[in-house]
């Protein structure tokens, strides 16, 4: 069927198939329709199947051929993805690149581009050096993470003097003016909360109700720069009137023994609690320290492997991006494009910003599996019994139960990919010289600031 073949390969891992189907099987699919459709076809004047060829040439005759011409195709396609490496990504429809010219006399050539699985040429990945950041817990970490422990077990309530101070949270309903000072339609606000000098509102009103006393009332004028965060604000002048319903405070309880016990039975003393918050502060430095370091290896890795993404998978990844990104806001496509609007921002702006983080993402996933062939990284069902086990009893959940989670065929692979990577990464550090590097605040390492 198909007398000859001719592959180029493009950019961006994408490849140009040209094919010359010879006119013998172009003729024997155009004549195949022919005599299924002279069997079918119902035309005013003959009965059903008498329809003679010439009549059903004139007839029908453009759409026979259009269809013989794609029937074509499609088969030696078929058959030549199944002879072929360059084959296309699944979820990549190749495209015809003209006009198909179908002529009973002569061949049919056509060509067609499609991407393909990119070519991975691994570069060094054992060997490497990089540099590891040097973190120290000091006691002004330890007090911070008491200090959160002692907020989060405060006690909220009513503030007895009702006046407004900065980390009271504050109950207020408001509204915009226009210039004559009536209500503008639809601005209105009532019980919104916020915790006064977090900035957690649109107006960013936290030092202008300070000293406001509950049911109190009152006009504010706001300006707002031109580089201001929110893009329907920008600029502009804003009147609003502003009344505060509810003041609230939190009552802190005491830094002692009592707390700690209250916190968890197995603190006796404060010092039980203390002792406990710079083990896990040390815990949470180690592993962070080692995902920066698994992100600096492989992003040598990627500068020693050459990889030519293909389009389409970047475009799958991004709109994969989208969605979870839409689902953040449990709200819909549209109302979340509108959010953005309001910034300024576009989702194709957004897209076109997620591009590198996005090219790597992909670019490390390809690698982690080559070098996983590479190294033959097996995950038997055995270190899956025993990963679970470990989350059992490092989570405190019965292990039957934790056995009922990853019952699934797709949990388990799940968890063999997870345990895989992990594999992976061990082998790679253990295979890297690591040198201490610049000194980072423990805050700044979390945060990623350094």
């Amino acid at each position: 069927m198909v007398k000859d073949k001719k592959i180029e390969n493009l950019e961006k891992s994408s490849v140009k198939l040209t094919l010359t189907i010879d006119k013998k099987a172009v003729k024997s699919e155009y004549d195949d329709l022919m005599k299924k459709y002279s069997k079918t076809a119902q035309l005013k004047g003959f009965r059903k199947g008498k329809v003679p060829p010439a009549m059903l040439e004139k007839k029908f005759g453009e759409s026979i051929r259009a269809e013989a011409s794609m029937n074509s195709i499609e088969n030696s396609l078929k058959d030549v993805f199944g002879e072929i490496d360059e084959k296309p990504l699944p979820y990549h429809t190749p495209e015809l690149q003209e006009d198909v010219e179908f002529d009973l006399e002569k061949d049919l050539k056509f060509s067609v581009v499609y991407d393909t699985f990119p070519a991975i040429t691994l570069g060094d990945y054992k060997g490497l050096e990089i540099e590891s950041p040097d973190v120290s817990i000091t006691k002004e970490d330890q007090e911070r993470e008491l200090k959160t422990i002692q907020e989060q077990n405060a006690m909220v309530a009513e503030k007895k003097e009702g006046v407004v101070a900065e980390g009271d949270i504050a109950t207020i309903d408001y509204e915009e003016l226009d210039e004559e000072g009536k209500p503008k339609p639809g601005s209105k606000r009532e019980g919104f909360v916020f915790t006064v000098g977090t900035g957690y509102n649109l107006y960013k009103l936290d030092d202008d109700i300070i000293g406001m006393k509950k049911d109190e009332e009152k006009e504010i004028n706001k300006e707002f720069p031109e580089d201001y965060e929110i893009a329907e604000l920008k600029g502009k002048s804003i009147k609003l009137n502003v009344k505060v319903t509810a003041v609230k405070e939190k009552q802190m309880p005491e830094l002692d023994d009592e707390l700690a016990q209250d916190i968890s039975e197995k603190y006796k003393t404060l010092d039980d609690l203390k002792k406990d918050i710079k083990a896990k502060l040390k815990e949470a430095s180690k592993q962070k320290i080692k995902e920066k370091n698994i992100a600096a290896l492989m992003d040598k890795i990627i500068e020693n492997s050459p990889i030519d993404l293909p389009q389409s998978m970047i475009d799958i990844e991004l709109e994969s991006s989208w969605q979870n990104f839409v689902q953040q806001f449990r709200a819909q496509e549209q109302e979340v494009i509108q959010l953005l609007a309001e910034q300024g921002k576009t989702k194709e702006q957004l897209l076109e910003e997620w591009i590198p983080t996005t090219e790597k993402k992909i670019k490390n996933r390809l690698l982690m599996t080559k070098i996983i062939e590479e190294e033959k990284i097996e995950i038997t069902d055995n270190d899956i019994e025993e990963e679970i086990k470990h989350q059992s009893e490092a989570g405190n959940v019965p292990l039957e139960d934790m056995k009922k989670r990853f019952e699934s065929e797709r949990m388990k692979e799940y968890l063999r990919g997870d345990l895989a990577d992990r594999k992976l990464f061990d082998l790679l550090l253990e295979a890297t010289t690591i040198t201490k590097g610049k000194k980072v605040k423990f805050l700044d390492l979390m945060q990623d600031k350094q």
